[in-house]
């Protein structure tokens, strides 16, 4: 097995290398990792009191934000290295002032990973949700670090579950300890033997809550919704967008929108608005008196989407019709009421969201008018229903805090 699984990351590799020809994300991968080992080398020079966080992505990596930053309150001394798998969480994050080093993982090979601890000789290491480097994780556990898991959640159709799971059961064996969000997840490690193991909840309760709290305002938005409800439609793909628009074009309630695409290059931006028959205005090319003047807003940059909840009344949470809906928990924060597709099993948040009355999803366009209608009509089933999800978001906090203590002692 360990030969197949070096086989698929050499195979992966390869094919990103290709990929990087044509594709901007892929080229990034290939180039920041270029002189991998002369960046680590030379800024590592000295230190040898390190953490090592490693994030796969940004959404994991705000996830893994709040321990972060408790840790480095807690331990001033340390020094945080910070890594990424994905170009998407390091060309957003490389300039983060909450850690002092922030690299490209290497990939997952043996003489890698070998290379990466004689580098930077961490005194612990902390995986954020999920990214099981086999190699990493061996080496971790040959040298004895303290390595942790923390917000890891599992499910029974995972390899680590199945009969011809050893191999990705041994990973797990190098963990420390793992902090996992639920029972579901501490029972099936603990029926394949683990016992190291706490639930401690989801840190993004902790960092949705933290952006909630320190949210920045944006001026231009204060008077858009003219004293009407407003939609704000977040993290979109074709097919959300599809719906919403069907929706704002045909239906009679006096909603305003904001629409925040997931990409917003250019092209897909111009596809959207072109779908759009009544006023609406690009975020970035109005004026403040154009937006409030406007019915519907388009978002066509990135990095104000949370800021963004605080002037809606209805969460529209994109995804949901493909790989899986997007983060629930910003909208949540600020007490609106959530909408999404059907794919939303793989996270824990939204089926607990749903439980309470508090999200709602939908298999089709009929039933998206029927839930944006019954909001409409009903301002005290809105607003009750965001109560809810802020109530849920401030129930759940402290797991960073959590994690911490269990280290410490």
């Amino acid at each position: 097995m360990v030969f197949l699984y070096k086989i698929s990351i050499h195979l992966y590799v390869f094919l990103i290398n290709i990929a990087s020809l044509f594709n901007p994300k892929a080229k990034q991968w290939v180039v920041g990792r270029k002189n991998i080992w002369k960046e680590i080398e030379k800024s590592l020079q000295g230190e040898n009191k390190l953490v090592w966080f490693h994030a796969a992505s940004l959404g994991e990596f705000e996830q893994g934000r709040p321990v972060i930053e408790n840790f480095k309150v807690a331990y001033p001394d340390y020094k945080i290295l910070l890594t990424f798998f994905s170009p998407s969480g390091y060309e957003v994050r490389k300039n983060y002032e909450g850690a002092d080093f922030i690299f490209y993982l290497p990939a997952d090979f043996r003489k890698n990973a070998k290379q990466f601890m004689d580098l930077t000789q961490p005194k612990m290491a902390f995986f954020i949700k999920y990214e099981f480097w086999h190699y990493y994780l061996k080496e971790l556990k040959d040298r004895n670090i303290p390595t942790y898991i923390f917000s890891a959640i599992f499910r029974p159709n995972q390899l680590f579950f199945k009969s011809y799971g050893t191999f990705h059961r041994r990973m797990l064996g190098a963990f420390t300890h793992l902090f996992v969000q639920n029972q579901e997840s501490k029972n099936l490690l603990q029926g394949i033997g683990l016992d190291n193991v706490s639930i401690t909840g989801d840190t993004r309760f902790d960092r949705v809550y933290s952006i909630a709290t320190s949210s920045k305002t944006l001026p231009e938005m204060e008077n858009f919704s003219n004293a009407r409800p407003v939609i704000i439609a977040g993290s979109t793909w074709p097919k959300d967008e599809d719906n919403i628009i069907r929706y704002l074009n045909t239906s009679k309630s006096d909603y305003k929108y904001i629409i925040a695409p997931h990409e917003v290059d250019e092209g897909h931006v111009k596809n959207i608005v072109s779908k759009i028959n009544k006023k609406w205005v690009r975020y970035t090319q109005a004026s403040k008196a154009e937006i409030e003047a406007a019915e519907v807003v388009v978002i066509d940059c990135i990095g104000v989407l949370s800021s963004l909840y605080r002037y809606g009344d209805i969460a529209y949470i994109g995804g949901g019709f493909g790989r899986g809906i997007h983060n629930t928990l910003e909208a949540a924060t600020f007490g609106l009421p959530i909408l999404f597709g059907p794919n939303y099993q793989k996270f824990q948040e939204a089926k607990d969201l749903i439980a309470i009355g508090a999200a709602y999803s939908y298999e089709n366009y009929r039933d998206l008018e029927k839930h944006f209608d019954k909001y409409h009509k009903n301002t005290e089933f809105r607003q009750t229903s965001g109560q809810k999800s802020k109530n849920y978001v401030d129930e759940m906090r402290g797991a960073s805090n959590k994690i911490l203590s269990l280290i410490q002692s």
